[in-house]
């Protein structure tokens, strides 16, 4: 299967551009012509121009942002096209118009500032470019946060509480300035006057991330005193405070990858990247913080569905295709637009 994809990739050249997420299995890695989080790999396929098929091994709000983001000639395929995220599906455009109305009443009429995390569905992203709003990575949310809540109005963070309560807390925000919106029962939580709310936290998470219990880390910190933890910020408030560092992937490869010989890690996110670091960090001492960390939709993406793609796309058949209709990838480049101008 492997020798068959090679054979493809050499056949089509540069007409075909495979991207992996650092989530993906290392088969799938070693395949791929770029490798990144999902910001960076955007940004690779809107940057290659001489592409006409891009085969995005990830998950389907990925897919879309690579679709957003490249030209109408190119054609963005996903192998799997069940690999959802189960976070970006925590928010929708119906529900986030509910949600604008209900914080409008509460917070007045053109108050509300909305950002969305890039792991969000594209109608999301729409939603914040036709609001003025914009969009975030777990990398630049404390400088796009600090913007937002320099506007003078309440901001509202799509889709994961978690990034949105830890980002703000590192910026001054109390937890008590933070409300929570549930937006199964279309409820609203806050502890202090109205005009005291500064952001306001859509109730999603990653269950990758979310799920990693205080019992876990501490009986982790308790057998390993003398390790670094190091989480992803999708972890909940009470996992990260504690950390010793907490940061996006990039974020988290680099601290292992620069650290001196010997050093010794505890990280807490998705396994198949922990897994990878321990493999190309021999010199190191590194474990992970929860074995159950693992992401099941980016698992879905193997050498199966890779080499099926890519044969159709050989035989002119495109039914993986992710397509945003253009209307909805015009208001979303805005948020994009806007979180590139202030970073």
């Amino acid at each position: 299967m492997i020798e068959e994809i090679k054979k493809i990739k050499q056949r089509m050249g540069e007409d075909l551009l495979i991207l992996a997420h650092h989530y993906q299995t290392d088969e799938i890695v070693a395949l791929a012509d770029s490798v990144g989080d999902s910001l960076k790999l955007a940004k690779v396929a809107e940057a290659n121009k001489r592409a006409k098929y891009i085969v995005f091994c990830g998950v389907h709000f990925m897919a879309e942002t690579a679709d957003i983001l490249t030209n109408d000639e190119q054609i963005v395929l996903l192998p799997e096209k069940d690999a959802g995220c189960p976070m970006a599906d925590m928010a929708d455009e119906k529900t986030a118009e509910k949600c604008l109305e209900r914080l409008e009443n509460e917070f007045g009429k053109g108050n509300i500032l909305p950002v969305t995390y890039v792991n969000s569905k594209a109608e999301i992203k729409a939603f914040c470019g036709r609001l003025g709003g914009t969009v975030v990575t777990s990398g630049n949310a404390p400088a796009i946060l600090k913007w937002a809540l320099s506007q003078g109005k309440t901001v509202l963070f799509l889709p994961d509480q978690n990034l949105g309560r830890n980002t703000c807390v590192d910026l001054g925000v109390g937890l008590e300035n933070m409300a929570l919106y549930n937006q199964i029962h279309d409820e609203l939580y806050f502890d202090c006057n109205k005009e005291e709310v500064k952001c306001v936290l859509w109730g999603g998470y990653c269950h990758v991330h979310h799920f990693i219990s205080d019992e876990t880390y501490e009986s982790m910190r308790k057998a390993h005193p003398d390790y670094k933890i190091i989480v992803h910020p999708e972890c909940r408030y009470e996992i990260a405070s504690k950390a010793d560092g907490k940061g996006s992937t990039e974020y988290i490869i680099n601290q292992v990858k620069d650290a001196p010989s010997g050093s010794k890690f505890i990280i807490g996110t998705e396994k198949n990247l922990v897994d990878r670091l321990i493999k190309n960090n021999p010199d190191k001492e590194i474990l992970i913080l929860d074995t159950n960390s693992k992401c099941r939709n980016m698992n879905k993406i193997n050498l199966d569905n890779l080499y099926e793609t890519l044969a159709e796309i050989e035989e002119g058949n495109f039914k993986r295709q992710i397509r945003v209709d253009k209307q909805t990838a015009k208001d979303a480049v805005k948020a994009l637009n806007k979180m590139l101008e202030l970073s």
